[in-house]
Formats: structure tokens, sequence, C-alpha cells
């Protein structure tokens, strides 16, 4: 084989490990989503409320299961009292999907500092334990939000049908699989330093074999080259 045909063949090589990059990169790129903006219609002791507040749903493979993160970056509702510290409880559902069905409870820590009368309520993290009972992918969607305070319970019903905010690929029994997050990884309790399957950790892994797989292709052309140049000497 002449010089010239190892050149355009080693050239050909480094140029499709590129495009492998390249398209491992975009895929991992398109499987992000935006935070989802759930209207909670909320039924308080003073009377209905709304409120728009962005869902954020992470997860961290946890064992033979995940565990489930739901964020919320906007308070919901407010109380016309203030709520001294740890006067506030909240806990929700979230919604499955897609190849599985039913709810995983999600709660959280009680409010850490006083919340001031007429001030909407910030609601802490709240997380929970799902565990796949199907193999597919499976959503999870914002369900109802449940807030108990002074003796009180105010419940929060997603009113705009809103789309999941996370799908994970899984197999049942052994919570196997990758994970799609409707946002950048965010919040508080990463697991101990579990893998994470949102979004952003996806990209990076996917980038990082990309450019791993570039690497090599272009480390093939180099060792080719240089064996070629020795045959000729």
């Amino acid at each position: 084989m002449s010089y010239r045909t190892y050149q355009k063949r080693t050239a050909a090589l480094a140029f499709a490990a590129a495009l492998a990059g390249s398209a491992v990169l975009m895929a991992a790129l398109a499987a992000e989503a935006d935070v989802v903006d759930v209207n909670y219609q909320c039924k308080t002791p003073i009377g209905d409320k709304s409120a728009v507040s962005p869902i954020d749903i992470k997860s961290v493979k946890s064992g033979s299961g995940y565990k489930l993160t739901m964020s919320f970056q906007k308070g919901v509702s407010s109380s016309p009292v203030e709520l001294g510290k740890g006067a506030m409880n909240p806990s929700a559902v979230i919604k499955l999907g897609g190849a599985d069905s039913g709810t995983v409870a999600v709660s959280g820590p009680a409010n850490s500092a006083a919340i001031p009368a007429d001030t909407p309520i910030k609601i802490n993290d709240l997380s929970g334990t799902y565990t796949p009972k199907k193999t597919g992918k499976v959503t999870f969607t914002a369900g109802v939000l449940t807030i108990k305070a002074l003796g009180t319970t105010t419940t929060c019903t997603p009113g705009n049908n809103p789309k999941p905010s996370l799908t994970l690929d899984v197999t049942a029994g052994s919570g196997g699989g990758s994970g799609t997050s409707g946002s950048t990884q965010s919040g508080t309790d990463t697991g101990s330093g579990l893998p994470q399957t949102g979004p952003e950790d996806s990209a990076i892994a996917l980038g990082t074999l990309g450019g791993t797989v570039l690497l090599a292709g272009a480390a093939g052309a180099l060792w080719l080259t240089r064996r070629n140049q020795a045959v000729r000497r």
C-alpha cells in the first residue's frame, strides 16, 4: 500500500472518530429539558389560592432503586400569621408514567427559620425512594403537594397538567438505567457522592466518551503515519 493511501486511510479514520464523538455529545445535550412550571391550585384554611412554581425532579442511583429529590424554586402558598421555626411540614407525591405507574411519596424537613405572615412559603427539597417494578422508560411528574402547619392542612393540586420533570430508562429490580432530568443538577443532599443521573452528568460522561474516541482515532493515525515513515526509511 502506498504512502498516500496510508495517509488517506488514517485521515478518514480520524475524521470518523471525530464525527462519532460529536454525535455522542450532541445526543447527550439533546436529552436535556427545561424546568417544568407547575400551576398549583391550593385549598387553604382561608380560601383558595394559586401560584406557579418551577419544579425540578432529579435522581441519584441508590442500591436497587433511585433516590428522588423534588425541588421548588418559588413559594406556592402563604400564611396569614407567622409560622415559627419547625411549624410547617411539607410532603408531596410524584406521579409515575410510561412503563411504570403509581406514585412515589416524598417528604422534607420542617422550615428551619420563621416564615413571616403573608409571605410565600418556600418549600424545602422533598425526597423519597423509587424502586423500578417495570423495565423501560419511566416518567416522573409533580403531583399533589400537602402543607401541614399549626394544626391545619393545605392541599395544592397541579392545575395545568404539567409535563414530566424527569425520565429514567430503568430495569425492573436492578435500578439500572440512565436518566434525563428537567434541569441542571442543583439542590441539597446529593446522596453522599453516589453517581447522579441528571442531564449534566450524562452530557459530561458522554462528552468525555466522545473525546476519548476522538483522541484514540488521532493516536491511531499518528502511529500508522510514523510506522509507515519508519518502513520507508
